[in-house]
C-alpha cells in the first residue's frame, strides 16, 4: 500500500481545517497567528505533494516562498504583539476593539 496523492491532499484539507477552525475560534492573538501558520503549512503540503505528483518544482519553490513570507509575517506580527503586551497587560482580541488614536 503506498500514499497517493489524494492521501496527501486529504491530510492538507484537515490541517487546514484545524487551522481555520483555531483562526476563528481564538481571542488570543498568539494562538491566532499559530493557526494562521498551520493553515499556511497546509496550503504547502498540498503544494508540494501536486508538485511531486506532476514531477514539477514550481509548487515546491511557492512552498519555499510561502515558508520564507511567514517567517517574516511572524517576526513583525510577534514584534507588534510585544509592544501591545507592554500596554495593554494582554493579548486578547476584545481588547483590540478598543483603539484610540
Amino acid at each position: 500500500m503506498s500514499i497517493t496523492l489524494n492521501d496527501y491532499l486529504i491530510l492538507s484539507t484537515i490541517i487546514f481545517m484545524i487551522g481555520m477552525f483555531g483562526v476563528f475560534r481564538r481571542t488570543n492573538l498568539l494562538m491566532l497567528f499559530f493557526s494562521t501558520e498551520i493553515m499556511l503549512n497546509a496550503v504547502n503540503i498540498g503544494m508540494a505533494a501536486i508538485s511531486k505528483f506532476h514531477e514539477d518544482l514550481t509548487g515546491q519553490i511557492f512552498a519555499f516562498f510561502i515558508i520564507a513570507v511567514a517567517a517574516s509575517e511572524v517576526a513583525i506580527g510577534l514584534g507588534l504583539l510585544v509592544l501591545w503586551y507592554k500596554k495593554h497587560n494582554n493579548i486578547d482580541l476584545t481588547t483590540l476593539t478598543s483603539m484610540k488614536g
